[in-house]
């Protein structure tokens, strides 16, 4: 899972087609992309932007490079709130359009990238997944029998995000920290950052022996809300322990739990007594984890068929419906896989 922060673009109508296309080259040429890559990257977003203005009336591109092993990409997210459409599978192929023009857009892309994925539902909008890599990649599944996705997005105007997350894998124990740095801009990144190099080196497995190694850690900064949530193999049970609002829910066939977090800032004022609360494993479950960027009640039940896709799309989804547009907004989404330390 890449943490890095997504930087988003407003696409409105034409006039802001130059500036997305120039920002867009900067932060591919930062990635080390070449000419040949950088010109395809450039007809990508051209057609992704266009595409917003034709059909949609607009929307947003979000753009952050992402990591995979020895190699370096960037990841596209087109979101708007237009029409949607009622066959994307067919809309992906060379040649057909919604509208009177030729139609090679979505099926350009498609060739273009290393990834490609769209999700569409008529009257709602929108969402087109996009990954491109320095150096071509023949298979994108999850690796190690995990999948987690997140979305992280400055608040409008703010060059750095005060939210953050970390996914931190062993044999024996898979760890994800998710944190709100108080306030915005540099001194909650401040913040957040500490909290997640924190993170890293803490050599605790119990998530509420986590969050007091992080307090220890971020006395200096202003302060930051987070919740830690550790998958054990051994016991097959997940152990979570939060302060502050940050939101965390596991979702199953048997059952959805929604984890309430202790009042305090870590950092500040840490609750004296913690415990963690402790869930079986589900073959199956679906972990949801977000900052208070996103609405209280959000539900990620009602996309149709979207978990034949990415999880990046439901990540999506969810920040196009729930995202507040007024602070930083981070969320997680993601699962373990059957095949993760030997789980069947």
């Amino acid at each position: 899972m890449d943490n890095s922060t997504h930087v988003r673009f407003k696409v409105a109508d034409r006039s802001y087609l130059a500036i997305v296309k120039k920002g867009i080259n900067q932060l591919a040429t930062q990635a080390g992309f070449q000419s040949q890559r950088l010109n395809e990257i450039d007809l990508i977003v051209a057609e992704m932007a266009s595409n917003l203005v034709k059909h949609a009336g607009g929307g947003d591109i979000l753009v952050r490079p992402i990591h995979l092993f020895t190699n370096s990409g960037l990841e596209f997210i087109s979101i708007d709130s237009g029409p949607g459409m009622a066959d994307p599978t067919r809309m992906m192929q060379d040649g057909v359009s919604t509208t009177s023009t030729l139609g090679h857009g979505l099926g350009s892309i498609n060739r273009l990238a290393d990834q490609a994925q769209l999700y569409s539902i008529k009257d709602w909008g929108t969402i087109l997944l996009v990954r491109v890599f320095i150096k071509p990649v023949a298979n994108l599944a999850p690796a190690l029998g995990i999948d987690f996705r997140s979305i992280l997005v400055s608040k409008p105007g703010e060059t750095v995000c005060g939210d953050g997350c970390y996914l931190k894998t062993t044999p024996s124990h898979i760890k994800l920290f998710l944190g709100d740095g108080l306030g915005h801009g540099p001194e909650a990144n401040t913040a957040i950052q500490t909290a997640i190099n924190a993170f890293r080196i803490c050599p605790d497995h119990r998530p509420a022996d986590i969050l007091r190694y992080i307090h220890r850690s971020v006395t200096k900064t202003r302060g930051l809300v987070g919740s830690v949530i550790v998958y054990d193999v051994a016991t097959r049970q997940w152990n979570w322990c939060g302060v502050g609002n940050i939101s965390t829910r596991l979702s199953g066939a048997m059952a959805t739990k929604n984890f309430l977090s202790y009042n305090g800032i870590i950092g500040m004022n840490l609750p004296t007594t913690m415990s963690d609360h402790v869930l079986p494993f589900e073959r199956g479950q679906l972990l949801v984890m977000c900052s208070d960027g996103l609405q209280s009640r959000w539900d990620h039940t009602k996309y149709p068929f979207i978990f034949r896709y990415d999880l990046t799309i439901l990540a999506a989804a969810l920040y196009k419906d729930y995202s507040r547009q007024t602070d930083d907004t981070s969320l997680v989404v993601g699962r373990i896989q059957g095949d993760y330390g030997g789980i069947s």
